[in-house]
């Protein structure tokens, strides 16, 4: 079974950083595009950035950009997203997604066959 395990969520103060990690059991991350999503409360889920682990190509969400960078490290299988400069409205569960379907854009919530459970961001 595909296991995504999320960790490094938490609470900070707004302008502060945190480091979220996502790793995999049972799943090698070289072969497709692996994703973070977050949704706040009474909110959709939402698409911030996604990598390549294979090639390093990233993307970002145009919230995010310049200030989270997800990386990906195929020696350990796992994918990270650094957050810096976080603000109030970033206060959201964060869910790494794993393998495309390639049948909608990468932002999409069913574009993704793997979900893990999710961590919990809060900024005040």
């Amino acid at each position: 079974d595909v296991q995504l395990l999320e960790s490094g969520g938490g609470s900070v103060q707004a302008g502060g950083s945190l480091r979220l990690s996502c790793a995999a059991s049972g799943y090698t991350y070289n072969r497709n595009c692996v994703a973070w999503f977050r949704q706040a409360p009474g909110r959709e889920r939402e698409g911030v950035a996604a990598v390549y682990p294979q090639t390093g190509t990233a993307y970002y969400d145009d919230a995010v950009k310049g200030r989270f960078i997800i990386h990906g490290d195929n020696a350990k299988n796992t994918v990270s997203l650094t957050m810096n400069s976080l603000t109030p409205e970033d206060t959201a569960r964060y869910f790494c997604a794993a393998e495309r379907r390639y049948r909608h854009t990468m932002f999409t919530v069913d574009e993704y066959n793997y979900w893990g459970q999710g961590t919990q961001v809060t900024v005040s």
